[in-house]
């Protein structure tokens, strides 16, 4: 039988609205929509790029607990209010996703609150789970 499993990570928008911020689900892991607050803080950059950062290390942590990183990625969504958002953040998305070649879609819409620039969603797929 498959093993669910909630990863929490204390940011306040998980218990108000009522998600994880990933559930693992056997070998798959579905990372929610990620954004750049930093949760230890509950404070956000103003800057676009600096908040991938940040979307970055909280996906990153939420993969670590479930056993696996960015590696394992399988699918990525990228969900900006301003598409000419996008760009600046190849770079960092580039560190992180450019040998792993995930399926990717980036989307222009809008976001919860209006300091969010850029939220990040994956699915990955953890090592050595049969």
């Amino acid at each position: 039988m498959t093993q669910r499993r909630a990863i929490l990570s204390g940011s306040t928008f998980e218990e108000q609205i009522g998600y994880a911020r990933a559930v693992v689900d056997g070998d798959r892991v579905h990372v929610s929509g990620t954004t750049g607050f930093d949760y230890t803080t509950m404070t956000i950059s103003d800057d676009v790029v600096e908040q991938a950062e940040q979307c970055l290390r909280n996906i990153g942590a939420a993969l670590a607990e479930a056993g696996c990183g960015f590696a394992d990625v399988v699918r990525v969504r990228y969900l900006l209010p301003d598409r000419a958002d996008f760009e600046p953040c190849w770079p960092v998305l580039r560190r992180h996703f450019g040998d792993v070649r995930p399926a990717a879609t980036m989307l222009e819409c809008g976001l919860a609150d209006p300091r969010m620039k850029i939220e990040i969603e994956v699915d990955a797929r953890r090592p050595d789970v049969r």
